[in-house]
C-alpha cells in the first residue's frame, strides 16, 4: 500500500475511457517514459495489486492440496552427472573381492558393450552412522551425522543412460523433452506462499549452467508462469537487471492508468499464455525489488551460520552459498528450490576416486549444514530435501579408473517432513549393478514427492493435446510408503 497523500488523484472513469479510445499502449509507454518497469511497479504501488496478482486463467495464488500434506515446500539438490552409488551409498564387499576380474554374462556397459571393463572395487571404507546404523561412505562424514533423519533408497532405476534424456526423465517423468518439470507441476498444483518471490527458483552455480540448460526448470507445454526462475548463486546481483532506478514515489495515477491499459489489452488476448506470463513476470519483478535482494543476501547471516555451510572454506564456498540461499528462499515461502551445479561434475569417466574426493569435499558440509540449519529453525518438519542425480555409475571400470553412466541401479535420499529417518529401502545385487529388491522408478519417485505435498499423482492433471496429462504420465506409479513416517 502507498499512503502518500501528495500523489495526484486517479483518473476518473469518463476521462479514462476517452483516453483508452484514442491512445495506444505504445503511446502511453512513450509518454510516461517508464516502459516495462512502470508496468511492473503497478503491482507494487496499487493497493489492490500489491497483494494479489492480476486476475488471469493461470496464477500462482495458494491452492489447497488434495489431502493434508506432510510438507509445504521442496529443496531439490540435483547432482548433475550421476554420482557413484557403490562409492557413496551402497557398500558391496563382493565387488571389492572381485575387483580387477572380468564380469560374467549379463553384466554389460549399456552405453557401449565394448567398453565393459573389469570389476572396480571402491577404495573408500563404509561406516555405520547414527542409531539406525546406516552404512555410508567415509567420504560423507557430515551427512553421516544426519543418518537418522534421511531415508536412503538404493534401488532406483532410470530409462536412459545419456545425460540429457536421464535428467529429463528425473525432472519431468519422461526422457523425451518438452514436458513440464516436477517444480512446474508442484507450483501449478499448489501455487506459492509468497507473491513477492518466484514460486519456483533454479539456483545455478556462478561457474556455468548445468547440462541441458533451461530445460531443467522448464514448464514445457504448461503456461510459462509455472516455469522456474534461474538465479545465480553469486554474492552480488544474483538476478540481473532487478533494480529499476525508478523512485518508489513514482506517480501512482500514471501507473494505475498504465495498468488499466494493460488489462484492456489482455481482454482481447486472453488465450495468449506468453503475454499472460510476461505481465505476471513484470508484476513479480516489481515486488521482487523489495523482497529478492533481501532473500538472496547471505551476508546477513551470522558467522556461525556461514561456517555451518562451509562458506569460509574455498572448496565448499560455492555449493554452500547455493544451499544457504535455498534455505533463505524456502524460509520466505518459495515453494520449490532446485539447486544445480555447473555442467556435469559427477560424470567421473576417469580418475573416479580422486574426483569423488573433491566433489564430496565441496558438497558434504553444505548439505549437512542445510539439514542442520533447517532443523534448528523448525523448517525441516515441513520441508522436503531431496538428493539425487540422473543415474548412477557402473560397478566396473571405464578405462583404468573411471566409471561410466549406469541406469540399472543407483541411490538417492529424502529428508524432512513425513520421511522415516534412518530407513534404507531397496537393494541392488552383490555388485551394485542391478536393482533387485523393492525397485523404485522415476514415476514412483515423483508420486512419492507429490504425496508428501498432499497431492494425488492421479488427480493432479493438466489438459493438453486432447487428454489429461500427469507428472507420472501413463507410466505405472506407486507411492514408496516404506520411506514415509
Amino acid at each position: 500500500m502507498n499512503d502518500n497523500k501528495n500523489l495526484a488523484p486517479a483518473f476518473d472513469a469518463t476521462h479514462r475511457d476517452n483516453l483508452l479510445s484514442h491512445v495506444s499502449r505504445r503511446d502511453v509507454f512513450s509518454q510516461l517514459g517508464l516502459g516495462a518497469t512502470a508496468l511492473a511497479l503497478t503491482a507494487l504501488l496499487s493497493d489492490a495489486e500489491a497483494q494479489t496478482p492480476a486476475v488471469r486463467g493461470y496464477n500462482l495464488l495458494p491452492k489447497s492440496p488434495h489431502f493434508a500434506p506432510k510438507v509445504k515446500r521442496v529443496i531439490y539438490l540435483f547432482q548433475n552427472g550421476g554420482a557413484s552409488q557403490v562409492d557413496l551409498f551402497d557398500p558391496k564387499p563382493e565387488l571389492n573381492k572381485q575387483s580387477g576380474q572380468k564380469p560374467g554374462k549379463g553384466f554389460v556397459n549399456d552405453v557401449d558393450e565394448k567398453k565393459t571393463g573389469t570389476w572396480l572395487g571402491t577404495p573408500f571404507a563404509f561406516k555405520r552412522y547414527g542409531k539406525s546404523g546406516m552404512e555410508l561412505s567415509e567420504l560423507l562424514p557430515e551427512l553421516g551425522k544426519h543418518a537418522d533423519e534421511i531415508a536412503l533408497i538404493r534401488s532406483m532405476v532410470s530409462e536412459h543412460e545419456n545425460h540429457e534424456q536421464a535428467c529429463c526423465h528425473m525432472h519431468t517423468g519422461s526422457p523425451v523433452a518438452g514436458r513440464p518439470t516436477m517444480g512446474a507441476w508442484i507450483t501449478y498444483g499448489l501455487g506459492t506462499e509468497n507473491q513477492n518471490l518466484p514460486a519456483y527458483v533454479a539456483l545455478l552455480s556462478p561457474t556455468g549452467q548445468p547440462v541441458d540448460g533451461s530445460r531443467n526448470w522448464s514448464s514445457g507445454w504448461m503456461p510459462p508462469v509455472y516455469q522456474g526462475m534461474p538465479v545465480r548463486s553469486t554474492e552480488t546481483s544474483p538476478i540481473l537487471n532487478l533494480e529499476s532506478g525508478i523512485p518508489q514515489n513514482a506517480n501512482e495515477a500514471r501507473l494505475q492508468f498504465l495498468q488499466t491499459l494493460n488489462r484492456e489489452h489482455f481482454k482481447t488476448h486472453a488465450d495468449n499464455l506468453e503475454l499472460d506470463a510476461r505481465i505476471a513476470n513484470f508484476e513479480l519483478a516489481a515486488r521482487m525489488q523489495l523482497a529478492a535482494t533481501d532473500a538472496l543476501d547471505v551476508n546477513k547471516e551470522s558467522a556461525v551460520t556461514r561456517n555451518m555451510y562451509g562458506l569460509d572454506e574455498p572448496a565448499s564456498a560455492v555449493y554452500g552459498r547455493q544451499c544457504l540461499m535455498a534455505r533463505r528462499l524456502v524460509e520466505r515461502g518459495v515453494r520449490f528450490v532446485q539447486v544445480m551445479m555447473a555442467g556435469q561434475p559427477w560424470d567421473t569417466h576417469s580418475d573416479n576416486a580422486n574426483q569423488l574426493r573433491s566433489l564430496t569435499k565441496s558438497t558434504d558440509l553444505p548439505v549437512a549444514g542445510l539439514l542442520a540449519d533447517l532443523k534448528q529453525r523448525g523448517l525441516l518438519d515441513d520441508t522436503l530435501v531431496i538428493w539425487t542425480g540422473e543415474f548412477g555409475r557402473t560397478p566396473f571400470a571405464e578405462g583404468k579408473d573411471g566409471r561410466d553412466h549406469h541406469k540399472r541401479g543407483f541411490s538417492l535420499w529424502f529428508a524432512g517432513g513425513g520421511v522415516k529417518g534412518g530407513t534404507t529401502h531397496g537393494a541392488t545385487d552383490e555388485f551394485g549393478y542391478r536393482s533387485v529388491q523393492d525397485i523404485v522408478t522415476a514415476s514412483d519417485f515423483h508420486a512419492t514427492i507429490l504425496h508428501l505435498l498432499g497431492l494425488d499423482f492421479q488427480r493432479l492433471t493438466f489438459r493438453y493435446d486432447t487428454r489429461d496429462q500427469r507428472l507420472t504420465d501413463v507410466q505405472p506409479a506407486k507411492v514408496v510408503k516404506p520411506v514415509l513416517a
